[in-house]
């Protein structure tokens, strides 16, 4: 596989410097910060991830207060709580991104947040404490307890709020099948698994947060 230091030149030389380079890199929090922040930011900031799906960011996050709003400001045991009645009383409110699946998916995701809050105190602790060595099970955790969160949903998810993962963009996968580490996009558990390796060792050679290698590569 291609060394992280001639893919690092490569973008030095693409974005014309060093300097230019790290000014692109996204930001990262620190372990305390991840368990700081609130279950109902959490759950805020994945659903907005959700409904952005698709759609033109700027859209859903103009209109993002409006949910907080109608949602109790994403308070998990409220969403979890949501009769169906509730459910068509989102439909029918003109300033929220009427898409019932996506809808649905605050209900069925703010009981998985509850479910992993009680386990490990909160859900910021679950993920602050997952290892980034192993973040595409985590994708995978996300995918399967989770609703509306497969495909790139769980790690742009992770990616916005902070937590230190790669993201498996047209450009990161083309690298990888250039350079042979893969035939196709990766969707088994297989493939996946050979991608996280790769990850690994850039991340064991460059000493760089995933998040910056997977921009870098990108």
């Amino acid at each position: 596989m291609i060394a992280f230091d001639n893919l690092w030149q490569t973008a030095v030389l693409h974005k014309g410097s060093e300097k230019a380079v790290k000014a692109d890199l996204p930001k990262v929090s620190t372990k305390k910060a991840l368990c700081a922040q609130s279950d109902a930011y959490y759950l805020s900031e994945m659903s907005r991830r959700i409904f952005r799906a698709g759609l033109k960011h700027s859209v859903i996050d103009a209109k993002w207060p409006a949910f907080e709003a109608a949602l109790n400001q994403f308070n998990p045991l409220a969403c979890a709580l949501m009769p169906d009645e509730t459910l068509d009383e989102l439909m029918g409110n003109k300033a929220l991104i009427r898409h019932l699946g996506k809808i649905k998916a605050i209900r069925v995701n703010a009981a998985m947040v509850l479910d992993i809050a009680k386990t490990h105190g909160s859900f910021g602790q679950f993920i602050a404490d997952w290892p980034e060595d192993d973040i595409v099970n985590l994708w995978a955790y996300l995918k399967k307890h989770g609703a509306q969160l497969g495909g790139m949903s769980g790690a742009r998810f992770l990616r916005m709020v902070g937590k230190d993962t790669f993201l498996l963009t047209d450009d990161v996968v083309a690298v990888l099948k250039a350079h042979g580490a893969i035939t196709k996009a990766p969707t088994s558990k297989k493939d996946l698994a050979i991608v996280q390796a790769v990850f690994n060792d850039w991340h064991s050679e460059g000493r760089l947060p995933y998040s910056h290698i997977s921009r870098v590569v990108s």
